[in-house]
């Protein structure tokens, strides 16, 4: 009896033997194990990412999805550095390659400078946080001024989405260094109404041209869309009124051609061109 449990024992101890870090079938099991726990750990740690930024509250989708990335770069290094110390040929490779590694370091680290900027940044937008995801920006680009809200924050780059669909890409480097306009979150942003300027002659009656526009500007965008029509100047060539209109961002600019024209024919067919022989000028 004695006899067969010592050869299970001795048989034991082959079997395991095969499994010992300093073999290659034990370096591939443990490789396996660590990439399988790797897997794991991410896809749990994405779980809890996806749960907390659908539960309500008030939470900081930037912050979270930031995070989010951090952490799974981390898990697969924990499990890297492990594993790397876990196998004798790969703690001897190490340390024979340390001296090697840190001069290595120093290359790469002035060959990716930009890289490692572009990191830095991403971190410090995400603790001082001066815009989030949802945000709208007005940022300055190779296009001109562009618009766009902030769709994503990864470790390297910003991405913002302009309200034609186009998708400008930005360096966190650069977002964070340039000045940029943050006209806020909310949906329901209103911009500044659109003015256009109302020259008449001064012989001409102000109060009737004043409440032409009006009538004109409540016809063509709604009556709930008109600030008002003020008058802003008189000097010897005449009088200047402001038509005041809110507008959104994507309709001012054909807003303002359809008031235009519809200002100028008004203006014509209630005879307030005629006055003092000047026409009335629209801009």
């Amino acid at each position: 009896m004695f006899e067969a449990m010592h050869d299970l024992e001795i048989a034991a101890d082959d079997i395991l033997s095969h499994f010992k870090p300093d073999t290659v079938i034990g370096a591939s099991v443990y490789l396996a194990f660590f990439v399988l726990v790797a897997l794991l750990l991410s896809r749990g740690l994405r779980a809890a990412v996806h749960a907390a930024m659908t539960r309500p509250g008030h939470l900081d989708r930037t912050t979270v999805s930031f995070l989010q990335q951090a952490g799974t770069a981390a898990i697969w290094v924990l499990m890297l550095i492990l594993y790397a110390h876990l196998i004798p040929v790969l703690r001897a490779l190490g340390t024979a390659l340390l001296a090697g590694a840190s001069i290595a370091s120093v290359v790469i680290g002035l060959a990716a400078q930009s890289t490692l900027g572009n990191l830095v940044a991403g971190v410090a937008i995400t603790l001082y946080r001066p815009f989030r995801l949802g945000d709208r920006l007005q940022v300055s680009a190779p296009t001109g001024t562009e618009v766009g809200t902030v769709e994503l924050i990864s470790l390297g780059y910003t991405t913002l989405r302009t309200a034609d669909g186009r998708l400008v890409v930005l360096p966190n480097s650069l977002a964070a260094s340039q000045v940029a306009i943050n006209l806020g979150a909310s949906p329901a942003h209103a911009p500044a109404p659109l003015a256009i300027a109302i020259h008449v002659n001064r012989e001409a009656d102000i109060e009737s041209a004043r409440q032409a526009a009006l009538r004109t500007a409540a016809q063509a965008a709604g009556e709930s869309a008109v600030v008002g029509c003020f008058l802003t100047r008189i000097d010897a060539s005449g009088a200047t009124l402001e038509l005041r209109v809110r507008a959104p961002d994507a309709e001012r600019d054909s807003l303002r051609s359809q008031l235009v024209q519809a200002l100028a024919r008004c203006f014509a067919a209630s005879g307030l061109d005629s006055a003092g022989g000047e026409p009335a000028a629209f801009s």
